[in-house]
């Protein structure tokens, strides 16, 4: 099946594997598991990936992210941020400084929270799309 760029969506799949569909592959990422069998560890350490699953022996090494997730995480924090900031300043009220402290911790905290989220969910659509790393 192609979709509209008329790539092959399939392109690389195992035998009998059929068609990779991005929002199961996604979700799984999401919460850190092996994008194919969702048994399997995503992550070996805190944000490197695996190089294979292993439940599966899914090859999960050769998906690299990038910027993706990073742009991602700044986006959504950013967001996040806004009211943050608004809540802090009119319900505490504070000086300058720990309000400054407030945001920073707040900004720190949620960009190693979103980052991982928004990584596993990036190399699940990668593994959808079978966009592996060629190399240079």
């Amino acid at each position: 099946m192609e979709d509209g760029s008329g790539r092959d969506r399939a392109r690389g799949a195992a035998a009998g594997e059929g068609e990779r569909d991005s929002g199961p592959a996604m979700r799984r990422g999401l919460m850190g598991r092996c994008p194919r069998c969702g048994e399997g560890r995503l992550f070996a350490g805190f944000l490197r990936v695996a190089p294979r699953c292993d439940a599966c022996g899914e090859d999960l090494g050769e998906f690299r992210a990038a910027d993706g997730p990073a742009f991602a995480t700044i986006s959504v924090v950013a967001l996040l941020l806004i009211p943050i900031l608004g809540w802090s300043f009119v319900v505490l009220r504070p000086d300058p400084l720990t309000l400054s402290l407030i945001v920073s911790a707040a900004v720190t905290v949620l960009s190693l929270v979103v980052l991982r989220l928004t990584k596993g969910m990036w190399v699940g659509y990668l593994w959808a799309m079978d966009e592996r790393d060629r190399g240079a």
